[in-house]
């Protein structure tokens, strides 16, 4: 873990829209919030692999080139310094089924991706809150009003 007074989120997506709205609304919350982007998992494995310092959360889109969401989940949770790393599913599909296997591959959190940027800033608050706070205990799947 990265030992400062901020709280650092990496996160998979290769949806370069996406990577954008993601970084607003983290910008928008208050806190001391660090976002490190990777295009894909295979990029975001390097870094977990090759520097010391693991972020406070990590949050992945299932749907990417070259390696998915559930492959890098699966790979990042093969790795001993990460067991206590959170990781959040941020994904347009909505499966239970799925979201059940996700969670019994490792995932922390599932958030459905919102349609809409003030739901998605609210639906981050709950987020990051609840894993600062370890409020959900093991897993949940983040829930917001539109």
């Amino acid at each position: 873990m990265i030992v400062d007074d901020v709280f650092h989120l990496f996160m998979a997506e290769d949806d370069l829209d996406d990577q954008q709205i993601f970084r607003e609304a983290i910008a928008s919350i208050e806190g001391n919030l660090k976002i490190t982007m990777f295009s894909n998992g295979m990029d975001l494995l390097e870094t977990l692999r090759t520097n010391p310092n693991t972020p406070d959360v990590i949050f992945l889109d299932l749907f990417m080139p070259k390696l998915n969401g559930e492959q890098t989940l699966e790979m990042i949770r093969s790795m001993n310094h990460l067991d206590e790393t959170p990781i959040v599913i941020f994904s347009n599909e909505y499966n239970i089924n799925r979201i059940s296997e996700l969670f019994e591959n490792g995932a922390n959190r599932y958030l459905h991706k919102p349609n809409s940027f003030n739901t998605l800033v609210n639906a981050l608050k709950r987020t990051i809150v609840s894993i600062k706070n370890n409020t959900l205990g093991g897993t949940a799947i983040i829930k917001y009003v539109e």
